[in-house]
């Protein structure tokens, strides 16, 4: 059991009342949906989320849908991160490669000719990433963004090779399939309807 001296706000028609210790905090009519918060935490929480209210009030814990969703332009920016790291190992493989071929000619048709590779690698990494315990490639790490399926939890690779390949669609008319976010409230793309997806951030951000 948590300690009974900790000190627990709670949300009472939608005004922040308390604190509260643990014990007090069955006189209060609290449901499985209350706010509730306890020092150090930086948001509030929903009661069934904490385990000493749920074996004090018999709770069960609820997988909460994501609430929070990646703008387009954070969205934006994780795939630029992504593009610069794929094209830095790409630079330096091209550098590599340099040591094997001395004819200018030939290194110039290398290092165009691969070019068309990146968003290949691009498309087998980010599905791999989406689909890892992390659900996030380096630009959506670095910006605490993450793919999930509409419940919030972790997609299949399955899946995460869907959303993927349908970016194609949403590139094409005039990437109208990405600026479709801006008209729905989970900001979803094309490709996250497609898919069944969403791309979700903590609310802090």
């Amino acid at each position: 059991m948590e300690d009974n001296n900790i000190a627990y706000t709670v949300v009472i028609n939608g005004k922040p009342e308390g604190p509260y210790q643990l014990g007090q905090l069955t006189t209060l009519n609290i449901q499985t949906g209350t706010f509730i918060r306890k020092p150090g935490m930086d948001d509030y929480k929903e009661a069934h989320e904490f385990p000493e209210l749920r074996e004090l009030l018999g709770f069960t814990f609820q997988k909460t849908a994501p609430q929070y969703f990646a703008s387009f332009d954070q969205r934006l920016l994780a795939s630029v991160i992504d593009y610069f790291f794929i094209t830095i190992g790409y630079a330096l493989l091209i550098l590599l490669s340099f040591v094997f071929i001395e004819e200018k000619g030939q290194r110039i048709g290398v290092a165009l000719g691969g070019l068309f590779l990146l968003p290949v690698v691009k498309y087998i990494y980010s599905s791999i990433a989406e689909a890892s315990v992390t659900q996030a490639t380096i630009g959506k790490k670095l910006l605490n963004i993450r793919v999930t399926d509409l419940g919030g939890n972790r997609i299949t690779l399955s899946t995460a090779w869907m959303r993927n390949a349908a970016k194609i669609l949403s590139v094409a008319p005039f990437f109208f399939g990405y600026l479709y976010s801006f008209l729905n409230k989970k900001q979803q793309c094309f490709h996250d309807l497609a898919a069944n997806t969403l791309v979700v951030k903590e609310r802090l951000i």
